[in-house]
């Protein structure tokens, strides 16, 4: 009955080794991969949130300004096409 039991403790030593490697080499695998993974995002030509969000709000306040300018550039082009009639100018007949 002794040695039963004693087979019994030894496979189970080799079965909680056997887990406990197996356990290990599954951390080590998915450490490895995630390090893969980093490297192949990193190597990516990605911004992050904030940068393009940055971006963005640097577009819009540039449409802006650009429609101010046309706007004002349509009022001058407007002025500019009134016939001049003042100062020198010779009344058409």
């Amino acid at each position: 009955m002794q040695s039963e039991n004693r087979l019994f403790d030894d496979f189970v030593k080799v079965m909680n080794g056997a887990a406990g490697t197996l356990a290990g080499m599954t951390r080590e695998a998915q450490a490895a991969m995630q390090e893969r993974f980093r490297e192949w995002i990193g190597g990516l030509d990605l911004i992050k949130r904030d940068e393009f969000e940055a971006v963005k709000a640097m577009a819009a306040a540039a449409r802006e300004e650009n429609e101010a300018l046309r706007a004002r550039i349509e009022a001058l082009e407007a002025k500019a096409a009134k016939p001049a009639r003042g100062k020198g100018a010779s009344p058409a007949a």
